[in-house]
């Protein structure tokens, strides 16, 4: 019988890790913390050997297809495919409230677009009845826009990848020409891209369980958590924050397919833009 293999991108701190360690608590197969830099990604396995937990080391740098294409080739030689993926890699530059154009494309390249690269290349690989789970945040809700004819296009129910690529090219246009309109996201448009990142990654969630029926395919906001990305005053530590990604990777039904799921287990209208569901800078 075939091993059952997990991999958990940006895993070498924070959220990422703290997912790696509940799985190599409780997972019944083989656990890949991923990590860009190979020095911190293996010190990260040493720490999870120090407390009798036992994961392998792979680096993916998700913003690079080549990097992406040697991880998939690795795990199809060796284990013919795998079962379970979190996609945590994110990044956010918390001091460019505003961004500049470069620091936006940046963001949304690591957030949203690596994940095209990483369904072309891996979900090749995932076995039937897989789990994924794209870690989203309350920035990924929609209503965290403004814009009508965003919403429109976004609200869709036979939405494409290409209306969310559109979505995401207009605001990076919007930004790149000077036409910026605060007004077209909530909260004065603080971190908008982000908000459009993140809204970017959970439509494409449930874009992709429409194309793959046979896998659990699910957003979730883990919560406000205090890393060193983003110092959340309140905010939750990563062990606590893994709990509910743990929930939808080991215990949730398999039929939940294509949801957003709140760091509380409750199931969010993601289409309720009314909602006051959108992320509130600074609170």
């Amino acid at each position: 019988m075939e091993d059952k293999v997990a991999v958990v991108t940006g895993a070498n701190k924070g959220l990422g890790f703290a997912i790696v360690k509940g799985l190599c608590q409780k997972y019944s197969g083989i656990v890949y913390l991923t990590a860009r830099d190979e020095s911190r990604g293996l010190e990260a396995v040493k720490k999870l050997n120090d407390l009798g937990l036992k994961a392998k080391f792979h680096s993916l740098d998700v913003t690079d297809e080549n990097s992406i294409k040697k991880l998939a080739e690795f795990i199809k030689t060796e284990h013919g495919g795998f079962d379970v993926l979190v996609n945590n890699a994110g990044i956010l530059e918390w001091d460019e409230v505003y961004p500049t154009y470069e620091v936006a494309k940046r963001n949304i390249e690591t957030n949203y677009k690596s994940l095209l690269n990483i369904e072309a290349v891996l979900y090749p690989l995932l076995r039937d009845g897989a789990r994924v789970v794209n870690v989203s945040s309350a920035c990924g809700h929609l209503s965290n826009l403004r814009n009508k004819n965003w919403l429109d296009i976004l609200s869709k129910q036979d939405l494409k990848e290409e209306d969310i690529n559109h979505f995401v090219d207009e605001y990076l246009e919007s930004i790149k020409n000077n036409t910026f309109k605060k007004e077209d996201f909530a909260d004065d448009g603080k971190h908008a891209e982000h908000r459009v990142s993140k809204v970017a990654l959970t439509a494409l969630t449930a874009v992709q369980q429409r194309k793959y029926p046979n896998f659990s395919i699910n957003a979730v906001h883990p919560g406000l958590i205090d890393t060193d990305m983003a110092k959340v005053e309140g905010g939750v530590n990563p062990d606590e924050a893994a709990k509910t990604i743990l929930y939808l990777i080991l215990d949730a039904s398999p039929k939940l397919k294509g949801t957003f799921m709140w760091f509380n287990r409750k199931l969010i209208d993601w289409y309720d833009y009314e909602g006051e569901y959108y992320y509130k800078h600074g609170v």
